[in-house]
């Protein structure tokens, strides 16, 4: 997947980049780039947060890391959200990527 249009931050404590989610999909995927955003699909309906806790546990899984190390920065009630992950470089971050 070309990740190159994607705006994500690096902070000294992790990175945060923007996502667009899609609830209710067949499976949870990062289907490729919505704009600067990249879009994920979620299993889970968006109902009292469910579709949140599945990006969360998404991009656990993805990046290898602990869900505590995941936070939702903004975007808690819409589609378009902002993730951080903590603990993690660039450069760890888009060799992931690379991988999609």
């Amino acid at each position: 997947m070309d990740w190159r249009g994607l705006d994500f931050k690096v902070a000294p404590d992790g990175i945060s980049f923007k996502i667009r989610v899609q609830p209710r999909a067949g499976r949870n995927a990062v289907i490729g780039l919505a704009g600067d955003s990249l879009k994920v699909c979620v299993a889970s309906p968006p109902v009292e947060g469910e579709a949140n806790q599945a990006c969360i546990a998404f991009f656990a899984s993805l990046f290898d890391v602990a869900k505590t190390r995941i936070a939702l920065v903004s975007g808690q009630k819409s589609r378009s959200k902002v993730i951080k992950i903590m603990g993690i470089d660039p450069e760890q971050f888009t060799t992931i990527l690379d991988k999609l």
